[in-house]
């Protein structure tokens, strides 16, 4: 696997990473992240229905969609773990053909350490996406641990990348980029759509 470096040069999406971030990024495997305030801006809708029941939904960045599309396509595993319950995300994983999807988990260590043994991956092997203090003992066990621009303070203490873009504004885009190309996947992405590099 040709992994970024100095003398590639590749042109990053939002912020742009440090050399450790790089380097963390070039051996994962597998992309997990928080739902709401990271895929989504935090926002949750309820719709009135006729039977009195209100539906609840979220919005999702189609940024953040066709990243997925590209992880799927150099074979990165990806997972939701979420401290909600929403059928909006469960058709968003789905669509996306996100592998784990794991909803109404606010400890999240006993699930991490069920997808790590279920992916057969070990630690360095993944990343993590979070915003609040919830995420901060799964983003202290990431090989590379992210967080959006608007995240808690205390968490970005933790975050070896900190995106420029708020969650979901195409925060999971910029991780997403930054994985394929430490790996050196991203020629391979652009080839697909015939953009030269």
């Amino acid at each position: 696997m040709k992994t970024a470096n100095k003398t590639t040069n590749p042109s990053w999406c939002g912020t742009v990473p440090n050399q450790d971030a790089i380097e963390r990024a070039s051996k994962i495997k597998l992309l997990l992240m928080d739902v709401d305030g990271v895929l989504t801006d935090g926002s949750v809708f309820y719709v009135p229905q006729d039977s009195g029941m209100p539906f609840e939904t979220k919005g999702f960045n189609c940024h953040d969609g066709l990243g997925f599309n590209f992880l799927n396509a150099v074979g990165i595993t990806t997972g939701f773990i979420t401290g909600r319950e929403s059928k909006a995300v469960e058709e968003y994983a789905e669509n996306k053909r996100v592998r784990f999807l794991y909803q109404g988990n606010l400890d999240k260590i006993p699930v991490l350490n069920e997808i790590l043994a279920n992916a057969m991956l070990s630690e360095p092997e993944f990343a993590y996406i979070g915003d609040d203090l919830t995420d901060a003992p799964i983003l202290k066990k990431a090989g590379l641990a992210c967080v959006v621009s608007n995240a808690r303070e205390e968490v970005k203490k933790i975050a070896h990348f900190v995106t420029k873009a708020k969650g979901g504004e195409g925060a999971v885009r910029e991780v997403i980029e930054l994985i394929l190309k430490a790996r050196g996947d991203w020629s391979r992405i652009l080839k697909q759509y015939s953009v030269g590099s």
